[in-house]
């Protein structure tokens, strides 16, 4: 499968996963804190994600931040909604937030 990084595209991964990881690098080997930082935080909610590597296309990156609005990499979607990067979702996995974000969008879409 080709990858055009189409807003529709976009839309449609977010959309169709309940986690979603844009990262530099993958979660077994990392290519930035930040996104090693993400990676680690969704790991330990124990809930299975999908993550995509943003390095694999040079268009990613560019195309990813103004389909988002939000400047910088990672970025992490739960149930189609952004939440921004890895110091927000250690904040919220540290506080409980992020895990009852997933707990509320699995009851919503029972």
């Amino acid at each position: 499968m080709t990858f055009n990084w189409t807003p529709a595209e976009l839309d449609a991964l977010v959309n169709e996963h309940r986690i979603v990881l844009f990262m530099k690098g993958t979660p077994q080997e990392p290519r930035c804190g930040f996104s090693n930082r993400a990676a680690m935080v969704l790991s330990q909610i124990g809930e299975p994600f999908t993550s995509v590597n943003v390095l694999m296309d040079r268009r990613a990156i560019p195309l990813v931040c103004e389909w988002a609005d939000f400047p910088t990499m990672p970025q992490i979607y739960i149930h189609g909604e952004l939440i921004g990067g890895s110091d927000i979702a250690l904040e919220m996995y540290q506080s409980g937030e992020l895990q009852q974000m997933i707990a509320d969008g699995d009851e919503a879409s029972e």
